[in-house]
């Protein structure tokens, strides 16, 4: 479930939401808005159904194992205030969404591979954990060689979708700036995270 290698517009259909981000898949879910296979119309869910289909818009869109949603939510309960709204808020602090929002990169899993594979420095140290949860006055830069810097200067030319506030980006230097930690109005997934938590208290 981490790395999710199947057909991604399917999970969008079947989903009824964008949580792939690649042409590809956005482009399914606007020509067919139907759940795909032969039967294709939407059955009315029950209570538990809803609630699976709301936990697994965060599972594919942060691309999270159900081992690490389930520690996300642990902490999240620990916190003060709201469980779901900080749950979120954690989900959005993961290096490899910062690096989508700010706007290096496309989609997620390519913000998680050029992580994995070293591309990218935080505050200027190499790091490769896509999980690392940044903090207020992190730095986000991408390594210092041609063919990186050449890349990711033409990527950023394609990204789309809106940027946010809490990130600053320079797309000249190529680096990210984590002005303040992100609030749940900066969450960007449309999801009923009240049903998630009450479907990970039983």
């Amino acid at each position: 479930m981490g790395r999710y290698t199947g057909p991604k517009g399917r999970i969008n259909r079947r989903i009824g939401a964008i949580v792939f981000e690649n042409a590809g898949a956005v482009k399914a879910l606007e020509n067919r808005d139907t759940p795909p296979g032969q039967h294709t119309r939407r059955r009315k869910l029950s209570v538990y159904g809803t609630a699976l289909v709301e936990k697994q818009k965060i599972k594919f869109y942060y691309g999270l194992r159900q081992k690490v949603l389930r520690k996300y939510f642990d902490k999240a309960r620990r916190m003060k205030g709201n469980t779901g709204e900080q749950l979120l808020i954690l989900c959005e602090r993961r290096l490899d969404n910062v690096v989508r929002r700010a706007g290096f990169c496309k989609t997620r899993p390519q913000a998680r591979q050029g992580i994995a594979h070293g591309h990218f420095l935080v505050n200027g140290r190499k790091m490769d954990r896509a999980s690392y949860l940044v903090k207020a006055g992190d730095v986000i830069t991408v390594k210092n060689r041609p063919n990186l810097l050449t890349m990711y200067k033409e990527l950023k030319e394609e990204v789309t979708g809106e940027r946010t506030g809490w990130i600053e980006f320079d797309g000249t230097s190529l680096e990210a700036r984590v002005q303040t930690l992100p609030s749940y109005e900066d969450v960007s997934l449309p999801v009923d995270v009240g049903q998630v938590v009450a479907l990970m208290s039983r």
